[in-house]
């Protein structure tokens, strides 16, 4: 009854964590599931990364709902770069399978710190509305090469690549914030999934529970952040969840290696 107990609590605050960060400032939520089901349940890496992209899908479709209702998509251009992260989803998620376990779980932990300090220090606040300099084939390229590098990070580490594709929509592309967060969920959607899917082929079906658990709370939460999220500023945003982020990297680092 006490390890249910704590199973329950674990999942509770990782879906919290998860889905604050997603709804925040489109965050994965594979960035704090994988390394709380790690470290304080003993779940397997390779397990944890599936459960953690399973859990990204319905809480990054939420949010690209959201988005589309306000306009705030851009499909037609965020395509070519959809198809070039799904096709090297794959081959990380595959790749993924050859690293030791230890080594997986202990990139995950450290991840977690880099993105809070990345959150803290380097908020994403870009205002450009045009994707002016940019001819057609410059855009199909920067964003099939942006991609193939978010999709091997969103098989290998089990992050969604939200992040990842922010900065390349916003710094790269030239995107304004609003539409580059939405078409960022709106491909990670699809990410997470393949990168679920793809591990869950490729090893043991994860435990139920936890994957169930861990779906729910992220959903609930990462719903409750949008509407947060839609009438606060974009820098407090983006510290409060680094702040969180950098936190939860500190204790499971300390965790992990004493």
């Amino acid at each position: 009854m006490q390890d249910l107990a704590r199973e329950v609590l674990v999942c509770f605050l990782a879906g919290a964590g998860a889905g604050l960060g997603t709804g925040f400032a489109g965050m994965s939520a594979a960035t704090v599931i994988s390394p709380m089901l790690i470290t304080f349940l003993g779940v397997p890496a390779y397990d944890a990364i599936g459960i953690a992209l399973a859990s990204d899908v319905l809480a990054s479709a939420a949010s690209a709902r959201t988005f589309a209702k306000a306009g705030a998509i851009d499909i037609k251009n965020g395509f070519v770069m959809m198809c070039s992260v799904l096709a090297m989803t794959l081959v990380g998620s595959w790749v993924s399978t050859l690293v030791p376990n230890n080594t997986l779980g202990g990139v995950s932990v450290v991840m977690t710190l880099v993105l809070g300090l990345r959150f803290l220090f380097f908020p994403v606040t870009s205002t450009r509305r045009t994707l002016g300099g940019n001819s057609t084939a410059a855009r199909i390229l920067k964003g099939a090469v942006g991609g193939a590098g978010i999709g091997l990070v969103c098989g290998f580490f089990g992050a969604g690549g939200g992040m990842m594709m922010l900065m390349v929509l916003t710094a790269v592309l030239g995107y304004e914030l609003k539409t580059a967060v939405g078409t960022s969920v709106f491909v990670m959607t699809f990410s997470a999934l393949t990168g679920a899917v793809s591990h869950f082929a490729l090893g043991a079906p994860p435990r139920p529970d936890l994957l169930l658990l861990c779906v729910v709370f992220t959903l609930v939460w990462a719903q409750f952040a949008a509407r947060i999220a839609a009438r606060s500023d974009a820098v407090l945003l983006n510290r409060l969840v680094g702040a969180i982020l950098t936190v939860l990297g500190l204790v499971l680092i300390t965790v992990t290696y004493t």
